[in-house]
């Protein structure tokens, strides 16, 4: 008996179940897939470009090289968050930042995206859902990718003209050779393409609703709404709006337009259905032709580029005060890319030195303009763009 009982102990019995083991096969297996789904998204994406068989729609007519459309590689499920993703000190900003590569949160946490070219835009998807970031313009043109929150990086688009994303997140615009395009953005795919003849040079600026603002010529003043489903896109009538900053709650549009004198600019509040009509009018800060600017979300300040005497500076603007007396104040270095306006008196860009810049409404106001804040862990030569919707 003393033997039989022994020889049981001595014996490991294999468990019924090993949840370390099943944990680490399941670990091994997604890496496996995540591994081939890049390899097969690198490879397709290669072959598209160079052949140039995806393209959204088949016209003949389209002029240019085509677009290159990419979906999700793999219906597999996501990888499980790796050692991408590291808590690091809080960098003391309340928007989140793409640093080149590297997804900052607000709260100092760390997010590498691999594929991520240089950036111009970078957005929060609805639902905590991940990211669209907008590429800078290459000889090749501009790429669209998502970016998921377990770092998975997808290409939506590659070869695009110029990229505008709507406010909500869920649509795109873009110029696609002769043709503007609007499309959904749903579960990482460009859904139910819309197209319209554009002319020569018309790019799309921003959404205004359910409508594209088109600027129909770079070198000169005039937009036009497009409103897909709708019809084709008709050159309406402004000749005079040079740029269009963002909307107001009530839905009209602030934007600069061409004075009397050709050396002058105004301020306008503008009615998108009446093909832009000015509805009122203030002219007298100085402001830049680069089309900079944003405004609070209750349509009450604007953040512009202008000139202060013959310096350069971010303005401030009241836009309750558009008037006879539209008066402006130097609010920090002049802004590039975005601005991510966190609360209706808080606002944050990025200055033409690469610098991240926090501007206080209050502040500004008692004649304090903001200065360059520095960012943890951020190098001098590091590419910064604010993340918008964070």
């Amino acid at each position: 008996m003393r033997d039989t009982l022994s020889h049981q102990v001595a014996v490991a019995r294999p468990l019924s179940a090993d949840p370390a083991g099943q944990a680490i096969r399941r670990a091994m297996r997604i890496r496996r897939r995540r591994a081939a789904a890049g390899l097969a998204l690198a490879v397709t994406a290669t072959v598209l470009i160079s052949t140039g068989m995806a393209q959204l729609g088949d016209d003949p007519s389209r002029q240019g090289p085509p677009t290159v459309v990419i979906g999700d590689p793999a219906l597999s499920p996501r990888p499980i968050p790796t050692a991408t993703i590291a808590p690091a000190p809080a960098q003391g900003t309340s928007v989140d930042l793409l640093v080149d590569s590297t997804l900052v949160s607000s709260t100092g946490g760390r997010l590498e995206l691999p594929g991520v070219g240089p950036a111009e835009r970078a957005f929060r998807l609805p639902d905590n859902a991940g990211w669209l970031v907008v590429g800078v313009q290459t000889t090749a043109g501009r790429s669209l990718w998502v970016a998921h929150q377990d770092g998975l990086v997808q290409v939506l688009l590659a070869g695009a003209g110029p990229i505008v994303v709507a406010p909500d997140r869920r649509q795109i615009a873009w110029r696609d050779g002769s043709d503007i395009v609007v499309a959904g953005v749903i579960n990482a795919q460009l859904i139910g393409p819309v197209r319209t003849p554009a002319p020569a040079g018309a790019v799309p600026v921003q959404f205004v609703r359910d409508s594209v603002l088109v600027r129909l010529d770079p070198t000169r003043a005039g937009h036009a709404l497009w409103r897909p489903g709708a019809g084709q896109l008709g050159i309406g009538t402004d000749r005079k709006t040079l740029n269009v900053y963002g909307t107001l709650p009530d839905g009209k549009l602030i934007g600069q337009v061409a004075a009397g004198d050709p050396r002058e600019t105004c301020l306008a509040v503008l009615e998108p259905k009446q093909d832009l009509k000015p509805v009122r009018t203030g002219c007298g800060p100085d402001l830049s032709p680069d089309g900079a600017g944003g405004i609070s979300a209750d349509g009450r300040w604007l953040l512009v580029n202008g000139r202060v005497g013959k310096a350069e500076r971010a303005l401030l603007i009241d836009l309750h005060r558009l008037g006879a007396d539209l008066t402006a104040l130097p609010a920090g270095l002049p802004l590039t890319g975005a601005v991510a306006w966190t609360t209706d008196s808080d606002a944050t860009y990025v200055d033409r030195a690469g610098e991240l810049v926090r501007v206080d409404v209050d502040q500004v106001r008692a004649g304090r303009p903001a200065e360059p804040a520095p960012v943890t862990g951020v190098r001098p030569r590091d590419r910064l763009v604010v993340v918008t919707g964070s």
